[in-house]
């Protein structure tokens, strides 16, 4: 299980997560995981033209719930490249079971081109503000994570195009433009909670075994395009960020975490490789709760508590 998003339908939960055709799992309790098989039986049409080495896996989805049906966001891309873009599939339900279950792909809503984009086209997430228009934030690596207002349907940009940069890290003069870098930042999610507008991101380096250092980190702001303040009050934007949860003997590589409520509690959702398991990636869904000041927590022995089983 990599960079898990989740949804709830009715009764049911429904998983997301990196992988073939983008695998999908549901649930009544948030615990036991029935394999729903994939999203896609195929390639989207698109893929193969924005990342010419694609090789069937699909990264860093999103679902979403717009005008009556789920929007599901999705990325295209080669590892530690920025040949890239991000694509949008929908649905009347999330149920595989009902005759009216069929994804229908809505093409491509980004491209980033190496040379051209200082960006990367990749895990995308979105949010609605308070007029009920639709932001979708992505980014990883380059110059950080941008913010592009969309139109009313979701599935394109709006026009005129509104662009900003939420979140970066620091960026070396003269890295070649080709090149990722040392700016580890990715994996983006905003959350709404009491008036703020919450982003989280994954600093560090995911997918290295033990040597992984991925992380959570968080800002706050009370407009969704920004600014986002850490809490010592410095703007993500200039690599502020404040540690959520990070990696300890037992889990290692915490992050690309998506986050929700669902029956009056908040849910931080993120993957973590276990230590004692070969560094298997694992899915974890944490309590989240809030401090006096107003931002997240979560328990770090949670990690250990919540085993999730596979059903068959």
């Amino acid at each position: 299980m990599h960079d898990p998003v989740m949804a709830k339908q009715g009764n049911k939960y429904y998983l997301f997560s990196t992988g073939p055709g983008i695998t999908f799992y549901s649930s009544s309790d948030m615990l036991h995981w029935k394999p729903e098989g994939r999203v896609f039986p195929g390639q989207p049409a698109w893929a193969k033209g924005a990342a010419p080495t694609f090789d069937d896996h699909i990264w860093a989805p999103d679902i979403q719930y717009h005008d009556g049906r789920y929007l599901l966001y999705y990325s295209v891309s080669g590892f530690g490249k920025n040949t890239s873009g991000i694509g949008v599939t929908s649905n009347a339900t999330l149920d595989p079971r009902s005759p009216d279950y069929r994804w229908q792909d809505q093409g491509m809503v980004l491209q980033s081109v190496p040379g051209r984009d200082l960006w990367n086209a990749i895990d995308a997430n979105v949010v609605e503000d308070e007029r009920g228009t639709g932001w979708m934030s992505f980014g990883s690596f380059w110059s950080g994570i941008k913010l592009v207002k969309l139109d009313p349907t979701w599935t394109k940009l709006a026009e005129p195009q509104e662009w900003h940069t939420v979140a970066r890290r620091e960026r070396p003069a003269f890295t070649p433009d080709e090149q990722a870098g040392p700016a580890e930042i990715e994996g983006p999610f905003i959350f709404k909670k009491n008036g703020w507008y919450y982003l989280f991101v994954s600093w560090g380096k995911c997918c290295q075994g033990p040597n992984s250092t991925y992380h959570v980190v968080v800002g706050r702001s009370r407009a969704a395009t920004g600014p986002y303040l850490d809490r010592l009050g410095k703007d993500m934007a200039q690599g502020g960020g404040s540690l959520v949860i990070q990696g300890d003997r037992d889990w290692k590589a915490l992050g690309h975490n998506s986050a929700y409520t669902f029956d009056g509690k908040d849910w931080l959702v993120l993957h973590a490789y276990e230590t004692a398991d070969k560094y298997k990636q694992k899915l974890k869904v944490l309590e989240m709760k809030w401090d006096a000041q107003g931002w997240p927590t979560v328990e770090q022995k949670d990690l250990s508590r919540y085993q999730s089983v596979q059903l068959p």
